[in-house]
């Protein structure tokens, strides 16, 4: 049998940098009044959200994904050159091919990458993170950029008094690269598409073809919130115990942005110390999809909640249903 060489890399890999980026038009809560029987009050209590951005004129997946991952690369102060694959987690490129990452990567100036789309809903970023952290680790890549992109405003049924309010636009993105001690811990990830029916993508692009209506998306709240509350909530304990992280060491909290009441019951859950810095950019960003996590880690750094060096945990969770979570050292 011939021996195939193995690619080999370095034993460790950490998130150098983040970047993010919110679109132009403010949306409060009263903007869906005309659309649905609420209130601002009701819509507050249920979901903490006040407000959320929308794209507005010149404004799209792109040209969020591209300002996010710009000021990533900045940050990292790196050489584009050095980057050698590019991941994009979105739901909301609506072209079935080609995959908007390599488009992005040739935008950005970045030669040659590997690169590819991941729909993964909100659990897509820390999918895209486990796999940028693996290609680092294996020697295919010195760094590797990590996208999450949406425009979930132009799937968002605005007549439908369940989900109308609670999806923002926007995007984040990673560096990630060699490091001399470990900075993302294993990620705890899986599905369970036995409950593909309680998020869903309301028509097919064949039905939409032919009823000429574009797809939206749909969502059983209760069964999602049953669900978060209970199995996302073990996860997350798993995700600690995989990375050898106890909850008196964590530092910060950043989960998926969607519903600041399931927030809530994972940190009784977890039972972490006072002092745990939470995210809770769903407030004024809404629910950004993959992209929540990279933009509420950007908006805690850059606002000095939270601090470089700090150990974080991170996950998402979302339509497939899928999650995956991660224990992190922010860059």
């Amino acid at each position: 049998m011939t021996e195939i060489k193995a690619s080999t890399g370095p034993a460790y890999a950490r998130i150098y940098s983040v970047g993010s980026a919110t679109p132009s038009r403010v949306i409060d809560n009263e903007y869906f009044l005309q659309f649905i029987d609420s209130s601002d009050e009701w819509i507050t209590q249920r979901t903490g959200i006040r407000e959320r951005r929308w794209i507005g004129e010149g404004e799209n997946i792109e040209t969020l994904s591209l300002e996010a991952a710009g000021k990533a690369i900045e940050r990292a102060g790196i050489d584009r050159s050095e980057i050698g694959a590019v991941i994009l987690s979105t739901i909301s490129h609506y072209h079935q091919t080609p995959a908007l990452a390599p488009k992005l990567a040739t935008e950005l100036g970045i030669p040659d990458a590997a690169a590819y789309d991941v729909s993964a809903a909100c659990a897509g970023f820390c999918y895209g993170l486990a796999q940028a952290e693996s290609i680092v680790r294996s020697g295919q890549a010195k760094y590797v950029l990590v996208i999450a992109g949406e425009t979930i405003s132009e799937i968002t049924d605005i007549h439908d008094r369940g989900t109308a309010f609670l999806f923002g636009d926007g995007a984040g993105a990673v560096i990630v690269g060699p490091s001399e001690t470990n900075g993302i811990g294993p990620v705890v990830w899986g599905s369970d598409g036995s409950q593909e029916g309680v998020i869903w993508q309301t028509a097919d692009w064949h039905q939409a073809v032919s009823s000429g209506e574009f797809p939206k998306l749909g969502m059983d709240g209760r069964s999602v919130f049953k669900w978060a509350t209970s199995f996302i909530a073990q996860a997350t304990r798993k995700c600690l115990d995989e990375a050898g992280v106890s909850p008196d060491q964590l530092e910060v909290f950043i989960p998926h942005q969607a519903n600041d009441r399931i927030t809530d019951t994972l940190l009784r859950y977890l039972k972490l110390p006072e002092n745990v810095v939470v995210a809770r950019s769903i407030r004024h960003l809404g629910n950004n999809s993959a992209a929540t996590i990279p933009m509420a880690m950007d908006e805690l750094l850059t606002s000095g909640q939270a601090k470089s060096g700090q150990t974080a945990l991170i996950i998402g969770f979302g339509a497939g249903l899928v999650y995956a979570g991660q224990v992190i050292t922010l860059p």
